[in-house]
């Protein structure tokens, strides 16, 4: 972190919620602890540099089963907000008995909690084109996938969808594309301004995402002038002989291109960035550990970390019979947390082996192979999030509704702190307006939270959690390097809970049913009973502004 903060940042901090002295005192005390000292590991971090390396992620996977002791003490040091390094979370992973696992899970509860609040980030993702020049083996967008509808959304029906998601009181979303030549970086940046222009009673877009294809350097600077939020690219798997099979034809099949794209993105300027794995790919221990690796990574060339991490879970998708893609899959692979020896001479491709080839070559067998081995059980995916939450105390963590509803519930718990809602994939679906059953051949996976965004509102506030809108810092330039200044022990609450309490308020104010609005506002009024006075008053006055007419009101 550099050594001062931008005075238009400290202002903004110190006016407003508490008592400039006891906030200043705080501050500077959070800030020094905060500071975080990359890890050095086998392969050095060097900007646009590849910087995973198999076998040393296998190396602090293996081994025995942690004692107690070493747990517990791992989460006092994630408790005492210290970002943690890869022999740490791999021995939380390891740790997966039943006592240890909640130890892990009550910890990462509390570390929630302390950081984030009972704040939950709401958006939803909007689908501008399917056209793609990969043939990722588990994507209905696959370029051979010759049942696929193939969309690019036209400027009016583009504003169609926002206007049908302004309907619903969206104020954030997440604009997807295909990797094709179609989808240039000026197509993405035209795409984001013509969204951010669209004003429909009191609707409007404030934050523009964007889930694409990796750029140049020159690309992202472009779509970063369009004024968009965090660009995200997902590794899908961080295993490279893995990544291969998965990845046969394509711009995506270059793995280092991937891995290091958004060490572009930050060479362009565009600071604000969302990492991910598509878990069922291959072992979770390792993609766990290899974003952590990333995380270090981009700490350690820029100075600041991923702003989101996903961990969305394989779906069904059109056209994917899974014994026919996966039948070459049957690769000898290894099990990255069993211990490993060197592999014997008759045996050289021993399946013990870390080093193992993992090659079409191999062996046939089905996809069973696959959900076999590689699969995510339920329990597994919320003890990885809540390992996740302690591995990285600021980074936000999405779960998508990929997940169902009952799941995503509990991940909440756990260090979730953002997700969709009234979420509909396939292109052209939000301004339908009807819900109509998937349709496979129209999107990009299986979806199994189709809730609407009334009723995951309503569903949030019966969990006493507080549904946010929340784009202020993005607006007041706290991104990237001044995100993370300001993203110490007790700053997202001060300054979050406050914004999240005035987007609900909105919401209710302009969206909501009477019952709605008055089961919102009775949890806003619950909020307020626990921040200190001196805030409570400038945050009611901006309540009754809101309540009058006033709109985009934020500290």
């Amino acid at each position: 972190m550099k050594s001062h903060i931008k005075k238009r940042y400290l202002y903004d901090f110190l006016t407003g919620l508490l008592s400039k002295k006891r906030i200043f005192a705080d501050g500077i005390k959070h800030i020094l602890k905060m500071k975080f000292t990359p890890e050095t590991y086998r392969l050095p971090d060097i900007p646009m540099t590849p910087f995973i390396d198999v076998r040393e992620i296998e190396d602090f996977l293996s081994g025995p089963k942690p004692e107690r002791h070493e747990v517990e003490a791992i989460v006092a040091k994630s408790l005492n907000k210290q970002r943690l390094n890869l022999q740490d979370t791999a021995t939380l992973i390891k740790a997966d008995d039943p006592e240890s696992v909640s130890i892990i899970k009550q910890a990462a509860k509390q570390l929630k909690e302390a950081v984030y609040g009972n704040r939950i980030v709401l958006f939803a993702p909007l689908y501008v084109g399917n056209y793609c020049m990969n043939n990722c083996t588990y994507c209905g967008f696959r370029k051979e996938n010759k049942e696929a509808v193939r969309v690019t959304l036209s400027r009016e029906q583009l504003i169609h969808e926002v206007e049908a998601l302004q309907d619903e009181g969206q104020k954030r979303l997440i604009l997807v594309f295909g990797e094709h030549k179609m989808y240039p970086p000026e197509f993405i940046a035209e795409s984001a301004r013509t969204v951010y222009s669209v004003k429909k009673g009191r609707g409007e877009i404030r934050r523009v995402n964007i889930n694409a294809a990796p750029l140049t350097i020159e690309g992202f600077r472009t779509v970063k002038e369009a004024g968009i939020g965090t660009y995200q690219i997902f590794q899908e798997t961080y295993h490279p002989e893995m990544y291969k099979i998965y990845h046969p034809t394509g711009l995506k099949k270059d793995y280092n291109n991937r891995l290091t794209s958004l060490d572009r993105a930050q060479e362009a300027g565009l600071d604000d960035v969302g990492i991910g794995a598509l878990f069922g790919l291959y072992d979770w221990r390792f993609e766990v550990l290899a974003m952590v690796r990333h995380t270090n990574h981009l700490e350690a060339c820029y100075n600041v970390g991923p702003h989101t991490i996903s961990f969305p879970r394989l779906q069904a998708a059109s056209n994917v019979d899974v014994d026919a893609q996966f039948s070459l899959l049957h690769a000898r692979v290894s099990d990255p947390c069993e211990p490993t020896s060197p592999p014997s001479p008759a045996s050289p491709t021993s399946p013990t082996s870390p080093t193992s080839p993992i090659s079409p070559s191999s062996p046939t067998s089905h996809f069973s192979l696959l959900t076999s081995q590689f699969s995510m059980s339920d329990a597994d995916f919320t003890r990885m999030i809540a390992i996740l939450r302690l591995a990285v105390p600021y980074t936000g963590l999405i779960c998508t509704a990929r997940e169902k509803a009952e799941v995503r519930r509990e991940a909440l718990q756990y260090g979730v702190s953002q997700i969709d809602g009234g979420t509909k994939l396939e292109i052209g679906a939000y301004a339908e307006k009807a819900q109509a059953p998937q349709d496979l051949n129209r999107e990009q996976f299986h979806i199994n939270d189709s809730r609407s965004l009334h009723h995951v509102i309503d569903n949030l506030i019966d969990d006493e959690y507080l549904p946010s809108f929340c784009t202020a810092c993005y607006r007041k330039g706290r991104t990237g390097e001044h995100f993370m200044e300001f993203s110490v022990p007790g700053f997202i609450k001060r300054f979050c809970t406050p914004n999240a309490i005035f987007t609900l308020a909105e919401y209710l104010e302009d969206y909501a049913s009477d019952a709605q609005k008055q089961k919102g506002y009775q949890m806003i009024e619950k909020q307020l009973q626990q921040l200190e006075a001196p805030s409570v008053a400038k945050i009611r006055s901006t309540l009754e502004r809101i309540r009058q007419g006033d709109r985009d009101l934020y500290l």
